[in-house]
């Protein structure tokens, strides 16, 4: 991801941030839409949930410019989502998902560079936690 593509996203995320709940609940509503089997990975209370998606895209967008630092979590929450149940293409169903809602909820404001920004991030953030994912899978 470019410096651009970061300042981008750190440019539309308070417009996402300020509508939180409604915004993890179009991604989460989309995601079982398109992928109906998934919702068996998720046994808590998907509200929860939601405002952990939502803090946790928080913390990786304040950390963007030093992604270094944000590692051992990514890490972390890769081996959890193995342990859960996580496979590959989910992360592509996830992204999906996160790009349809982040079209929803920032309207015209969400051009062609943001949509390859936010794309740009994710897939950061997603390729951090699968790596984690090999491992943990290499080590089970």
């Amino acid at each position: 991801m470019t410096p651009r593509q970061v300042q981008l996203v750190r440019e539309t995320w308070p417009a996402v941030e300020a509508i939180g709940p409604a915004a993890a609940s179009l991604f989460y509503e989309r995601l079982f839409a398109t992928e109906p089997a998934l919702r068996a990975l998720f046994r808590g209370d998907i509200d929860a949930q939601g405002k952990k998606l939502v803090a946790m895209l928080a913390a990786a967008i304040g950390a963007l410019d030093r992604i270094d630092t944000l590692l051992p979590t990514l890490h972390a929450l890769g081996r959890r989502h193995v342990d859960y149940g996580v496979e590959p293409a989910h992360y592509d169903a996830a992204g999906a998902a996160l790009l349809w809602t982040l079209e929803r909820g920032l309207g015209g404001a969400f051009s062609d560079d943001v949509r390859l920004a936010w794309s740009a991030v994710y897939a950061a953030l997603a390729s951090a936690m699968q790596a984690s994912d090999h491992e943990h899978a290499a080590a089970a």
